[in-house]
């Protein structure tokens, strides 16, 4: 297995296992978004084949009510059959520490279905999220949401890697605008 940061041709690939494992989906353009606005903050697991079988889509608050600079999961997905292999956890802490390391983000928000038993026991559990508030029929089918927060001052003993993050948003201007096209385009036909 290999965790790496997101490149935009990966954007598609994310959906298609968003699809697959998730009842929340998103329109293309928003993964673009992502990875254009934040493209240090999103990764891709894959399997040996190269063929991604999770992601994180990360992006940073832009206007925090609060005033603190903070990181929020905007989809968190791994595939059935590689579940329980901690990837999940890998792909959580990689977003986090970018956050940190290039925003310097002091904490980490989220949103969980009030019945994903699973996906709370990862977040409070081995993530080390804490409850902050429930947002009532926060999801579309008139589910509740909690709210939830993880404290990022774990990965502040890391030196901050700005030249990983500068990096990171060169390669993403680099990408090739063809490619992007070409999923926007793919994405527009069908």
């Amino acid at each position: 297995m290999n965790i790496r940061n997101a490149k935009p041709d990966d954007l598609m690939n994310m959906q298609h296992c968003n699809l697959l494992c998730l009842p929340e989906n998103y329109q293309m353009k928003y993964y673009f978004y992502h990875g254009l606005s934040w493209p240090q903050l999103s990764y891709v697991a894959e399997d040996e084949g190269g063929k991604i079988v999770g992601y994180v889509l990360a992006k940073m608050e832009e206007d925090p009510e609060d005033s603190v600079p903070h990181g929020h999961i905007t989809s968190l997905a791994v595939k059935r059959s590689y579940r329980r292999l901690g990837l999940a956890k890998k792909l959580m802490d990689q977003a986090s520490r970018a956050m940190v390391e290039c925003f310097d983000a002091k904490y980490v928000s989220l949103h969980v279905r009030k019945s994903n038993r699973a996906a709370l026991h990862l977040y409070t559990e081995t993530l080390k999220f804490e409850i902050s508030e429930v947002e009532p029929k926060y999801y579309a089918d008139g589910e509740d949401a909690y709210a939830m927060r993880r404290d990022l001052s774990e990965f502040k003993a890391v030196p901050k890697d700005k030249e990983t993050c500068a990096y990171a948003v060169e390669q993403a201007k680099k990408a090739e605008i063809s490619t992007v096209m070409s999923n926007l385009e793919k994405v527009t036909v069908s």
